[in-house]
């Protein structure tokens, strides 16, 4: 009987402490993964584009840029197009820049280093408003809540301290 009550107690210990945490709504991305935001190779000039067209962004996620000697820049669609730096709407160049995205809607970066944009360091990121995401499957917004891993790991310690 005492080890029934203890495993209960467990596991509303662990329960609250689940549900008591909020989900995680925004998430970060790593721009260009390990190698960061860089000029891209010759026979890969599209990197950026196809790396963020495999992810899906919601307004409140953020895209990080790891650079050296080097710039990021939110432009219009024009000067995108154009590589055009000279107006950018967000210019940074810490070489460890943060660019949270406050709505839904297109997204245009280039680099502000010579000749970088025209080399393919650019991208255009899609972030879909919250009805479309809702839309799309759990399976392609990596990672998972908080809460829905927690919840998923009591579960499975309550079960191995009862059974």
């Amino acid at each position: 009987m005492h080890f029934t009550t203890m495993a209960f107690s467990s596991f509303l210990t662990l329960f609250l402490f689940t549900t008591s945490l909020s989900t995680v709504v925004s998430f970060e991305f790593q721009v260009g993964g390990l190698k960061g935001w860089v000029v891209p190779p010759a026979n890969d000039s599209k990197i950026y584009n196809d790396w963020a067209s495999e992810n899906r962004f919601k307004a409140d996620d953020a895209v990080r840029f790891r650079y050296k000697k080097d710039s990021v820049m939110e432009v219009t669609k024009d000067e995108y197009k154009r590589c055009n730096s000279t107006q950018p709407s967000f210019f940074s160049n810490t070489g460890n820049t943060v660019f949270q995205f406050s709505r839904s809607g297109t997204f245009y970066f280039i680099s502000g280093a010579n000749g970088h944009c025209e080399k393919g360091q650019r991208m255009i990121v899609k972030v879909m408003a919250d009805d479309e995401s809702s839309e799309k499957s759990s399976a392609v917004r990596t990672p998972t809540s908080w809460l829905g891993f927690m919840k998923l790991v009591s579960a499975s310690l309550a079960l191995s301290i009862l059974f």
